[in-house]
């Protein structure tokens, strides 16, 4: 091994959950990855299971390809994205490039940009063209379902301060979208705003958007304990569609004009019809969901019925500095949305709670 620096003596083999096709994961004793100069080896403290992580195990066609979508991702790889640990190696020159030591606490973004292509270029490297991101391709960005994970020399790093909260330190990714995203809708102090989908990612939208002050805030979910949580983050009113029609009672709210801001995070069919009927003419869309399946809307109302203004939204670009921030000044809590932590070997059962999500929202593995 290569390192320029390392904390300790690094051992050979580790554990790591291994994805070769949709359903066949294996937990294994593999290499510890070698670094070079401009690299990092972090030893995991813990890793989030993302809804995309179990998408990706059940063989969902916008990530293996199929429905006309090519194939994104690269088996063998280990997944995880949202990840945190202890620099215990790092390369030389990496050391001044990240303002790194060993010892440090550190995040690191999800995508692994090339850095040569237009979009990197550009600035843009949150859209980079190869596009690999940790915990999908494997060798070039394997993830952090396991002990150690190296950083590659185009990684995106940061050091988390002293005193940061480190039980929290998983939801530093999910929180970048959220804010990502939440950058996007451009929320004005007049608009009616409305997060739709409670998860992870929509809980950390609401206490964003609430940073912005609108008029009004609405988060809509089907589950009584994400509402609740959201009420208690800043949300002024909240809708559970499964009691109430919620695009009635935001015409209501609106004197039958609808939401200006409408923030699809539910990763159902349903949201994406519901947002459409209830955003007012002119309103802004905001999709930042991973679907299984394709879904199927009346186009027209986009444009020919209310000229809606559509914008994806992708990864967290720019938004990890604000995301360690806020955790840290308590801006934005996660104790809450953290709900379970469980070990390595238990994968396979934090898969399963997060796609049933009765009692979960966030759940973290612990190497």
């Amino acid at each position: 091994m290569s390192f320029y620096e390392t904390i300790k003596e690094i051992p050979k083999k580790m554990k790591a959950v291994v994805a070769y096709a949709p359903g066949d994961y294996k937990l294994e004793e593999i290499n510890v990855p070698n670094i070079g100069d401009e690299e990092i080896l972090l030893k995991v403290s813990g890793c989030g299971v993302c809804a995309g992580d179990v998408k990706a195990y059940h063989g969902a066609p916008s990530l293996w390809g199929g429905n006309g979508q090519p194939s994104w991702i690269k088996p063998p790889f280990i997944p995880g994205h949202e990840f945190y640990g202890k620099v215990v190696a790092i390369g030389a020159n990496a050391k001044n490039k990240y303002k790194l030591s060993l010892g440090d606490w550190a995040v690191s973004e999800q995508i692994v940009p090339c850095g040569k292509c237009g979009f990197c270029l550009e600035g843009n490297y949150w859209m980079c063209e190869i596009h690999n991101i940790f915990g999908f391709q494997g060798k070039v960005a394997d993830g952090a379902f396991a002990e150690y994970i190296k950083l590659p020399k185009t990684a995106r790093n940061y050091k988390l301060p002293e005193g940061f909260p480190l039980k929290v330190a998983p939801y530093v990714e999910p929180l970048g979208c959220a804010i990502h995203a939440i950058e996007r809708a451009e929320i004005q102090f007049y608009d009616v705003v409305v997060i739709a989908g409670l998860g992870a990612l929509g809980l950390g939208m609401v206490q964003a958007a609430r940073l912005k002050n609108p008029k009004m805030l609405i988060a809509i979910d089907i589950k009584e304990k994400r509402l609740n949580l959201a009420k208690e983050y800043g949300a002024h009113i909240i809708i559970n569609p499964k009691e109430e029609d919620a695009v009635l009672k935001v015409k209501e709210l609106t004197n039958g004009y609808g939401c200006d801001v409408y923030v699809q995070a539910s990763g159902h069919p349903n949201g994406t019809i519901q947002g459409l009927q209830m955003i007012r003419k002119l309103g802004r869309y905001i999709e930042f969901s991973v679907y299984n399946d394709q879904v199927t809307v009346d186009w027209s109302i986009i444009g020919d019925r209310k000229e809606l203004d559509i914008r994806g939204a992708h990864l967290s670009p720019r938004s990890y500095e604000s995301a360690i921030r806020f955790l840290s000044d308590g801006s934005i809590k996660a104790n809450d949305i953290i709900t379970h932590e469980l070990p390595l070997e238990k994968y396979k059962e934090a898969f399963h709670l997060v796609e049933k999500g009765e009692e979960s929202i966030k759940v973290v593995l612990i190497p």
